[in-house]
Order: C-alpha cells, then sequence, then structure tokens
C-alpha cells in the first residue's frame, strides 16, 4: 500500500506541475501576460490542482476506511472463519452491489481480489445479476439455476437473499448441480446409446439360438460356428458395455479436477506393456520416446492408463502390417490451451493408411466410425476417442488429430504440468 500511494501522489503532483506550466506557457506566449503574471498563474493553477487532488484522496480513503468498518462490523472473527470455510460458494454485496466478502469456495468461480469490486465486472450471467439487482431493491428472495459453460460446463442453483435492514446486505449463496445433473443425463443416454448399439449383437445370438434349437440341433459343424460366432458377438457386447461404463463415469467425474500426480512416462511404459500382445500379433512395434526429467502432471493414474491404451490400441489396429507406432513425450509451451503455458506434449503415431480430413472433426463422437465395417471386425465400439476426449478434459487438457492419406496419423493430448518449470528453450506448439 505504501508503494502505491507513493506513486499515486508523485503522479498527482506531476500532473498539477504539467497544468501549471501550460497555463504559465498559454498565459506567456497566447495571451500576452508579462513572465510575472505567467508564472503567477501557472503556481495558482497548480495550486488549485493539488488542491483537488488531495481532497478527493481524502475522500476516497473515507470511502475505503468506511467499507473496511462495514465488512469488519459484519464478521466477528469467528463468523468469518465458518463462512471462509463453507463447501458451497458465498457473496456478499453491498447497497451498491460491491462485493463485501467471498469465500474460498467461491474465488475458485469468480477468481481472487474481487473485494469492493462492482459485481458486474466479473459475473456476466444477466439472469443472476437481475435476481441480486431485484433482491437488493426490493428485499425479496430469489432462487435461479444458470450454467458456466467454460471451460467445463457447471451447473448452479443460486440463492439471494437480503440480509439486515435497509439498505442492507445482499447475500448469495450457490449449490453445484453439476454431478446430479450430469447423473440423470447419464442414465438417459446410457438407456438410449446402450439399447441401440446393442440391438445388433443381440439380435445376431438370438438368431443363433434359435437357429441351434432348430434345424442345426443335430448339425455339429453348423453348431460349432455358430457357437464361434455368438462368443464374437457376446464379447461386442461386453466391450461395448464397458466402454459406456467407463464413458459414463469419467463424464460424471469431468467437472471434478484431478488431485494427484502422475508421471507420464510411467503411464506410457504401462500402457505400452498391456498391449504387447496385440502389437506382437500384427508384428508392430512401438517405441517411446520421451524427454529427459519431464515433470508430473495433474492427474488421476488409472484414467490416464486408460487414455493411452485407447490411442495406442486404434495405432495397432489402424496402423500398417508389420509397422511402427511412435509415442513422444515432451515439454512445451502451448498456445490456444486454457491458461497454463507449461505442458507435455504426448503424441502416438502410427503409419497407417490415415484419415479422411473431412472425418476428422467428427472422430471424438460417440460411435461415429470412419469405416463400420472394418471397425466392427476389429472389435471397435466407436467410444475410444470420445473416451480419450473426456479424459483430456477433466485434466485440463486437449486432443488435437492430424493426419494425411497413406501417411499415417498423430494424435496428440497437451496436459498441462503440476509444476511448471523454466521454459526459455522449450518449443512453442500450439493446437489447431
Amino acid at each position: 500500500m505504501e508503494r502505491i500511494g507513493f506513486f499515486g501522489t508523485l503522479r498527482r503532483a506531476l500532473v498539477a506541475a504539467a497544468t501549471g506550466l501550460a497555463v504559465a506557457a498559454l498565459s506567456l506566449f497566447v495571451f500576452q501576460l508579462g513572465a510575472i503574471w505567467a508564472a503567477a498563474a501557472g503556481i495558482v493553477v497548480t495550486a488549485l490542482v493539488s488542491l483537488v487532488s488531495l481532497r478527493r484522496d481524502a475522500q476516497t480513503s473515507a470511502v475505503l476506511a468506511v467499507e473496511r468498518d462495514q465488512t469488519a462490523m459484519l464478521f466477528s472473527p469467528l463468523a468469518r472463519d465458518l463462512f471462509e470455510n463453507l463447501p458451497d460458494p458465498l457473496m456478499l454485496l453491498d447497497a451498491s452491489d460491491r462485493v463485501l466478502f467471498v469465500n474460498d469456495a467461491m474465488r475458485s468461480i469468480v477468481g481472487a481480489n474481487v473485494e469492493r469490486k462492482h459485481v458486474s465486472s466479473f459475473v456476466r450471467t444477466p439472469s443472476l445479476l437481475t435476481a441480486l439487482s431485484r433482491t437488493a431493491r426490493t428485499g425479496e428472495p430469489g432462487s435461479i439455476e444458470f450454467s458456466f459453460h467454460v471451460p467445463v460446463e457447471r451447473t448452479y442453483l443460486a440463492y439471494t437473499r437480503r440480509i439486515g435492514a435497509d439498505p442492507g446486505v445482499t447475500a448469495l449463496l450457490l449449490h453445484d448441480l453439476t454431478s446430479q445433473i450430469r447423473s440423470e443425463q447419464m442414465r438417459v443416454d446410457f438407456v438410449a446409446n446402450a439399447s441401440h448399439e446393442l440391438r445388433t449383437p443381440l439380435a445376431a445370438v438370438t438368431g443363433f439360438i434359435e437357429t441351434l434349437k432348430g434345424h442345426a440341433r443335430d448339425d455339429t459343424k453348423a453348431r460349432e460356428k455358430f457357437l464361434d460366432i455368438m462368443a464374437v458377438e457376446a464379447g461386442r457386447m461386453r466391450r461395448l458395455i464397458d466402454d459406456l461404463l467407463s464413458l459414463s463415469r469419467i463424464e460424471l467425474n469431468e467437472h471434478v479436477p484431478p488431485s494427484g500426480e502422475v508421471s507420464l512416462g510411467s503411464v506410457a511404459r504401462d500402457a505400452v506393456t498391456a498391449l504387447q500382445p496385440l502389437a506382437r500379433a500384427d508384428n508392430i512395434s512401438v517405441e517411446i520416446s520421451a524427454a529427459p526429467d519431464l515433470p508430473p502432471v495433474a492427474g488421476e493414474r488409472d484414467e490416464l492408463i486408460q487414455l493411452f491404451q485407447n490411442l495406442v490400441h486404434n495405432a495397432i489396429k489402424y496402423g500398417r502390417p508389420g509397422g511402427h507406432v511412435w509415442i513422444n513425450l515432451a515439454l512445451a509451451q502451448a498456445t490456444g490451451g486454457r491458461g497454463a503455458d507449461c505442458v507435455i506434449a504426448a503424441s502416438v503415431r502410427d503409419d497407417g493408411e490415415g484419415i479422411p480430413s473431412e472425418a476428422i472433426p467428427r472422430l471424438t463422437e460417440r460411435f461415429y466410425r470412419v469405416d463400420v465395417k472394418r471397425s466392427r471386425e476389429k472389435g471397435g465400439t466407436g467410444l475410444g476417442l470420445a473416451i480419450v476426449k473426456h479424459i483430456a478434459n477433466r485434466h485440463q487438457g486437449r486432443l488435437q488429430i492430424e493426419s494425411r492419406a497413406g501417411e499415417g496419423s498423430t494424435f496428440t493430448v497437451f496436459l498441462p504440468v503440476s509444476r511448471a518449470p523454466f521454459l526459455a528453450s522449450a518449443p512453442t506448439i500450439a493446437a489447431k
């Protein structure tokens, strides 16, 4: 505060002096006054400007002192500590809609250093501002549901109340409805997706059962063939249900930031080890290249292993038989992200036939397949990249896909590190 006061005083003194000099110059050269009268005019104007600035500073200091006293009178130390540690976000506003207090939960939503700012300077939801204004004006309590859509969609129920006599204090309390709404939506989506995607394999299994119970009852050769097909279709249904449950679980917690720290190098090696039998079956070599001393990322280990397994499994399935899959982990400065300057760029590249450019924007949609027949033959459910996208979203990362016909495809996930090192020499990688 002392430094700010010193520079503010210096700035006001310079403004007053400059104004005085300007008036003296005008008096001397424009109005043709003598040097003594011009100097006198400059001195008088300088004094007047300084006096006005001092009075304005005094008024501002008085207002701030009143606001501090008002805030101090609102809370005892015990009440402040109680409000600060409430799990639900809380904000208190004065009669002019300026912030008197926000607790820690509210700071995670609106940011730090909002005290004494007008609520409209950081709240951009018209319906919420209208509810606050109505309660402050009429004293009537209100409630409204609203959503934030970035970086991850979250829904809140806001309660507004006026506390104390006129003008009083307006209180805003938020209750997070995100998990409840996501749970309801997950149930609806699961029923719709499962009923649609399971219909085909279930019809096939039912048809084979009826055939085996009928004219193929004693046909040993047909029975073995049908049982093999039924086993494949049952496996497909199992994978589909597993992926649907996994996707639903990830989407349900997508708004909750991960709390642990994970080494991506270790995660990548574990994912590749689990998929080595599949790679050997197609004579595909998988190589991992990681920069030394990579910092950890903030994340959940199991989810990140699932992310790498899905990307590497896709590269093995759709790469060239007898080809290669390359995994590269590198530290980078990213642009176009969600505010994190320091990220780890984790890329998985294959040497397959590539993906048509018009299909790339739709690859992360549920059940979207570039080649439906080939995907089903290779055991794909159409949910792998949707799972990757939602895991990346939960980890405040992003997925980038690049591909050219005949040159293979590269899937890169950018994940912010948990402790950002100095990156003077790191390359800048922009998400497209």
